[in-house]
């Protein structure tokens, strides 16, 4: 937030670009395979299917998407809409962190690459549509640390009641990677698109990948 407005937009492409290669990385390098070590694919696959589902629904009830541009018209007039939809995110980036550290020390890593890498373009681009709705830089800010701190309630609630069920954590990760896999795709790969310029998808490019070999590297 400390770069003038021309930066930061520069920067923000960038920073979706490897968010997008660290989501599906986590996804498919991390979280699903753990799931797949507890329990067959017949079990564990209907749950990453029903979880895209779910975050489907949830994002058209809510009647909110993740915005990574600062004149996002459909943010613009529903700022707390935005905060709520925040919270219920960050909330189950908390439960995504705990379980996949309850998995294994490097699993709890990877999320937690991928999630930072998701949550820094989505916060700054909140952050952006508040104030261009009429919030000041300080309510701003208040509130978009308030709707961060469901991640803390998200990560101690998991830890208290997934670490007693083991036998819920290969639904949880599949869950926790649909919401990967749903984010990357849903909001994440089609703003990408919208700059086909050769320079600029071949930077995509290299950027997703380097997000997926993040997260394939904490694993080797």
């Amino acid at each position: 937030m400390l770069f003038p407005n021309p930066v930061r937009r520069r920067l923000l492409p960038l920073l979706v670009s490897y968010a997008t290669g660290s989501l599906l990385g986590g996804a498919f390098l991390g979280l699903i395979p753990h799931a797949l070590e507890r329990e067959a694919p017949a079990s564990v696959l209907p749950y990453v299917f029903a979880g895209m589902l779910f975050f489907f629904i949830l994002e058209k009830l809510v009647i909110w998407r993740h915005c990574h541009v600062e004149n996002c018209t459909i943010h613009s007039a529903v700022g707390p809409l935005i905060i709520v939809g925040d919270a219920v995110h960050n909330f189950a980036d908390g439960i995504i962190i705990a379980a996949a550290f309850l998995t294994s020390m490097d699993l709890g890593i990877a999320a937690t690459v991928a999630v930072i890498a998701h949550e820094i373009p989505q916060e700054v681009g909140d952050f952006a549509v508040l104030v261009d709705s009429g919030y000041s830089t300080r309510r701003a800010i208040m509130l978009n640390v308030a709707s961060a701190g469901a991640s803390l309630v998200g990560g101690v609630v998991a830890y208290l009641f997934l670490s007693r069920m083991a036998a819920l954590l290969p639904y949880v990760l599949a869950v926790s990677a649909a919401s990967f896999i749903y984010i990357a795709a849903a909001d994440l790969i089609p703003g990408l698109h919208r700059d086909a310029r050769p320079v600029h998808a071949v930077q995509q490019v290299l950027l997703v990948a380097a997000g997926a070999a993040t997260i394939w590297l904490l694993h080797r």
